[in-house]
């Protein structure tokens, strides 16, 4: 089963929500207050990185739906979602749609589950509202600053995209292969590309707005994020590719500023770990979500790197 759910982001802006699969019929008994209320599964958010969509997390999804409800959300500017021209796409903009996205699903308190921005826009969202986030998984996000520099390369990288692509076939090889990105044929990178595609009258094009892209970029790649991933309170896993964009050295750092940080990397991945290695993914992820299942309040003392 495949739902959409509509929810209204922070400023009005119509966002779509996705289940990928079933939620699980069967949970713990409520007791207490809770007593004679339907049990509720444990919610987890699914966040994409910059260009991505929900359905990048469908396989995801699907195996966390066999204990928890599993909703990944398509950001502004991304996937179904709203595209205003003019914005906003401020970090507070994404924090805001992310908060209400949980408290109209009513998921909280959730765990994120966030790849590259939308892991930033997580461990914003558990700095600024720590009612609504129980943990937080950190997937391949750097904290420090990335410069000026890193911002012109991904303008002159998008100005090479030899739009629009005849087929699908086309955009698979030229992402996987012929990108001078990328260093080695990486087909799963194609495919992640791909379904970020959507047919025109002149051939396939993004869904996204390359100009809309860079906007939101622009909020986030001049500045360190330090600060905010030292106010997050609850259990985080941060977890790298082993060829991805965070370094094992910051990856390792960022666990040490966070109170309750865990490390996990994966080997054979780059940055789009969830693609590249799904096995190796849910491997690392699996065992830091039944942690918190066997540890509901959090009180456990965090793991070293």
């Amino acid at each position: 089963m495949v739902r959409r759910i509509d929810v209204t982001g922070s400023d009005g802006a119509r966002l779509a929500a996705w289940e990928f699969a079933d939620p699980p019929k069967e949970h713990a008994e409520p007791v207490g207050e809770s007593a004679g209320r339907a049990p509720r599964a444990p919610g987890v958010l699914l966040l994409h990185g910059l260009m991505g969509r929900a359905s990048h997390w469908a396989p995801t999804a699907r195996w966390l739906s066999e204990r928890y409800r599993a909703v990944g959300l398509d950001q502004r500017g991304h996937g179904r979602s709203d595209k205003p021209a003019e914005g906003p796409y401020t970090r507070e903009a994404y924090v805001g749609d992310a908060e209400a996205a949980i408290e109209q699903l009513g998921l909280g308190p959730v765990t994120v589950v966030g790849h590259a921005m939308g892991a930033l826009t997580g461990w914003q969202l558990a700095a600024k509202r720590p009612d609504l986030v129980r943990a937080l998984v950190i997937c391949d996000m750097r904290a420090s600053a990335l410069g000026a520099a890193s911002q012109r390369e991904w303008t002159d990288w998008f100005a090479s995209w030899p739009l629009p692509f005849a087929t699908l076939a086309d955009v698979r090889k030229w992402f996987g292969e012929d990108d001078p990105w990328v260093e080695r044929p990486n087909p799963s990178r194609g495919e992640f590309y791909a379904e970020v595609m959507t047919e025109t009258e002149d051939g396939w094009r993004p869904v996204f707005s390359r100009r809309q892209m860079l906007r939101s970029r622009a909020t986030w790649v001049f500045d360190a994020h330090w600060e905010e991933l030292a106010q997050v309170r609850c259990p985080a896993l941060v977890l790298r590719g082993l060829d991805g964009e965070l370094g094992r050295a910051e990856a390792q750092e960022m666990v040490r500023v966070l109170p309750r940080g865990q490390y996990a990397e994966v080997a054979d991945a780059g940055h789009l770990v969830h693609y590249d290695q799904p096995e190796g993914w849910r491997a690392a992820v699996e065992p830091f979500l039944e942690q918190l299942a066997e540890d509901p309040r959090g009180d456990r003392e965090p793991v070293a790197p």
